[in-house]
Formats: structure tokens, sequence, C-alpha cells
């Protein structure tokens, strides 16, 4: 059975996001090329381990993929490792369901 982890839905998180909030992406390359939200740090998860000190440690977490799946298990990891971190239900499919603004690497319309 998946392990619980903390999480914040799309609406209510707050728009913008606090100063002291990081935004964490962890799909791949492609997957943030296509569509991502704005001032979110783009870690793979596959990356996590190596680049953990890309994230500010003093600052919540707000971890996002797809839909939910992967970013739960990045939660759970960041949580035992001394994060604060939270699982976005959902992921950037209710992000983009929700109209938060997204940006593309391409300058095209943003797609998740």
């Amino acid at each position: 059975m998946p392990q619980q982890v903390p999480t914040v839905t799309v609406p209510d998180l707050p728009e913008p996001l606090p100063d002291d909030v990081t935004l964490l992406d962890v799909r791949e390359p492609d997957e943030w090329a296509a569509g991502h939200a704005p001032g979110a740090v783009h870690i793979p998860m596959g990356e996590l381990a190596e680049r953990l000190g890309d994230l500010p440690a003093d600052n919540e977490v707000y971890v996002v993929c797809r839909s939910g799946g992967r970013s739960a298990r990045v939660t759970a990891y960041l949580n035992a490792n001394g994060w604060d971190a939270k699982n976005v239900d959902g992921g950037m499919q209710s992000w983009a369901a929700a109209g938060r603004p997204m940006d593309a690497d391409s300058g095209a319309p943003a797609v998740i």
C-alpha cells in the first residue's frame, strides 16, 4: 500500500506562491519543456538525490509531476530527509484544469 504523504490541492495553493515556498517539478525534461508553472524549480525525479543542494532547505516545498504519482514518492523522500514537503494532488493536470498560469520553453501555448 502506498505511503500516505502530506498533500495540497491546486485550489488550496496561494496565487502567487509566497517567497518561502518552492514549487518543485519532478517531470522529465520533455514534459517540462511542453508546459510548466512559472517560477517552478525543475529537477527530474531521477536526478533528485544528487541535486538536493538545489532546493532551499528552509522553504516549504510543493512537489508536482503530471498527475501526482511521481511527486508523491518524491514528497515522501524529501520529508524523510528533513524537508517540509507536500504533494500537489492531481499534478500539472490539475494545475492546467484550474487555469493556473503556465509557460512553455518553445514560446508556443503550454500543454500538459
